[in-house]
């Protein structure tokens, strides 16, 4: 009976050790326009400053793919380099189809490297649910 004893704590703290160490995962989301990618992209800077080894995922649609567009930019320059270096750190940069699609866009409009997933909001709702993303909103 010790020995069970001793092998239940054993389990549990190991299983505690291995949820302190695991990768923090959050989404961030874009649906506005290009105000809200200038706060988005300090964010996640922001977010990395803190925790480089964080998986970070932005998802857009609506008038929040409009800074992830070839020619994009505000008051801080050109949005592609901003994005092209988060990318470089792993960040995944996501574009609704739907979007695409309602808007009339075609993909070769959009920074080299962003993906395309069916659904903007399918995409949210199944990294939230599914994969456990923390859900983030600039």
């Amino acid at each position: 009976m010790k020995l069970a004893a001793n092998l239940l704590a054993l389990l549990t703290l190991s299983l505690a050790c291995a949820v302190s160490w695991a990768q923090e995962k959050a989404l961030y989301h874009f649906d506005g326009g290009l105000e809200q990618a200038t706060k988005g992209l300090r964010n996640i800077n922001n977010h990395l400053e803190v925790d480089p080894k964080a998986k970070l995922i932005a998802v857009t649609h609506a008038d929040g793919v409009d800074f992830l567009m070839e020619g994009a930019k505000d008051r801080l320059g050109p949005f592609d380099a901003r994005v092209q270096d988060l990318m470089g750190k792993g960040v995944k940069f996501q574009v609704c189809e739907i979007t695409l699609r309602n808007r009339k866009l075609k993909k070769d409009q959009f920074i080299l490297g962003v993906e395309f997933v069916p659904s903007g909001v399918v995409q949210i709702t199944h990294l939230q649910q599914k994969e456990g993303y923390a859900y983030l909103k600039p």
